[in-house]
């Protein structure tokens, strides 16, 4: 271990020690997080998955890691678009643990880093407060800086990672370089951020993570919706919605409810063989244009029948949208007290029929999208009748 590891070690085993809430009580939100600084999914083709993502997608090259940075058992790229950062992993050899998951779990999210001014105190007070740590804080360093990280276990296999990046200058990470690729570019698409992530779970533990994200992150619960706003003829599911005191992370917890069918929900945790990040929720501020130009690109979206849009008008008012392009691109509309949102959500991106992407814009709309609940599980009940597995 390094000098400046132990002294980041020190700093955190004293932090444990003493009563954070009397060091912390000017602030309502105990540890703020500044938005989410990437997700890390394990893939088993890093190069052709940032392929896909760069031209189905619209991300741009940005940093990597392998062979050539000195790293000899994992393969990373990472595309970026406007806030949104996606590191694709891949084992270079057998038997590692990034092998093991693909191979139990097919490709999905593995880290959710969250960025955050003190790695070292966000894991001293989540640990103090209950959560397993999978990290100890440390410190990675280059010519650029140094940034600090730390991790603790969440839901499934999904951790979180604490980024701490404020005396780090570089293009993403130390063990990163610069990944630039001028004889083939793409053109973004108009993604923003991250919106939401949601977590699927098993049946009966949707109120432990609810708990842990209270308890332990300092989360508080701005939506839930039970068995009877989430149905159809056949399926059911129940579910949570978590925010940070800012309100840039929003995680909504999934859990199965009984129903005459296999619902979608229990189709993710037979596929993916545990829990874990079933969709991500990313933001545009034009989602005609967004899903006009990946539907060119190939990207393939849950459809729903045209009498969705017959009364559409009437149930969620006067729209700045054309109907008519919203209808031809299947793209759906809410309305709260708030304003409304459109929303439209991808077949699987990859074989599992597990993770797919939410393309979403808001207009004011602070929710989820509760008036298209029936008709997207209609949809979903669809596909899986196709897969057989409804």
């Amino acid at each position: 271990m390094t000098t400046i590891n132990k002294a980041i070690k020190l700093k955190y085993m004293s932090v444990l020690t003493q009563d954070l809430p009397k060091l912390f009580d000017a602030a309502a939100d105990f540890m703020p997080i500044n938005g989410t600084d990437h997700i890390e999914l394990y893939v088993s083709n890093a190069k052709q998955a940032a392929h896909y993502y760069r031209t189905a997608f619209g991300f741009q090259p940005l940093a990597y890691r392998g062979l050539e940075t000195g790293s000899r058992e994992m393969e990373s790229y990472v595309v970026v678009q406007d806030k949104i950062r996606l590191v694709l992993t891949s084992p270079l050899v057998s038997g590692t643990a990034i092998g093991k998951h693909i191979d139990k779990h097919g490709d999905g999210v593995k880290v959710i880093a969250l960025w955050v001014d003190d790695a070292s105190y966000a894991f001293a007070e989540t640990v103090r407060r209950g959560a397993t740590p999978a990290m100890e804080p440390m410190v990675e360093r280059d010519e650029f800086g140094e940034v600090v990280k730390s991790a603790i276990r969440t839901y499934g296999e999904v951790l979180h990672v604490f980024i701490e990046r404020k005396n780090y200058e570089g293009e993403f990470l130390p063990g990163f370089k610069k990944w630039e690729t001028p004889r083939f570019t793409t053109e973004a698409i108009g993604l923003k951020y991250i919106d939401h992530m949601v977590g699927n779970v098993s049946i009966g533990q949707m109120d432990r993570w609810v708990k842990f994200y209270e308890e332990v992150m300092g989360f508080a619960q701005i939506l839930s919706f039970d068995d009877k706003e989430i149905s159809t003829e056949y399926t059911a599911l129940m579910s949570k919605v978590m925010s940070n005191g800012n309100g840039r992370i929003k995680f909504p917890i999934n859990e199965p409810a009984p129903g005459l069918k296999k619902s979608q929900v229990e189709e993710y945790l037979t596929f993916y063989e545990g829990e874990g990040v079933q969709h991500i929720a990313v933001a545009t501020d034009d989602i005609i244009s967004t899903v006009a130009a990946l539907r060119a690109r190939g990207v393939e979206f849950l459809e729903v029948p045209d009498t969705y849009y017959d009364a559409l008008t009437e149930r969620v008012g006067r729209i700045d949208e054309d109907i008519e392009a919203l209808k031809e691109l299947n793209i759906l509309v809410d309305r709260d007290d708030e304003g409304y949102l459109l929303q439209i959500f991808t077949k699987t991106v990859q074989a599992r029929p597990t993770m797919f992407f939410e393309i979403i814009q808001r207009k004011g709309a602070n929710s989820f999208g509760k008036g298209n609940f029936k008709a997207l599980f209609e949809a979903l009940e669809r596909e899986q009748e196709l897969r057989g597995t409804l």
